[in-house]
């Protein structure tokens, strides 16, 4: 059984966070790293689908920010 969690990582003063299907926390955690080996993992919880939907992250949401200012 998979679930998705949500990996932050912090890259040359950049924290970023992704999302990932996986078995547990450090399998995600690890999967993260692999895809970006200089990154440090920050930290790994579960993908909480509401409360990410209100308060996305900044990397994803830089779009929406700019579509609700328009209002």
């Amino acid at each position: 059984m998979t679930a998705r969690y949500m990996v932050g990582t912090k890259t040359e003063g950049k924290t970023t966070s992704v999302t990932v299907e996986a078995e547990d926390a450090l399998i995600a955690a690890l999967k993260a790293k692999q895809t970006n080996p200089a990154a440090m993992i920050i930290y790994v919880r579960k993908h909480n689908a509401r409360g990410d939907r209100r308060h996305p992250h900044l990397d994803v949401s830089k779009d929406k920010r700019a579509s609700t200012r328009q209002r």
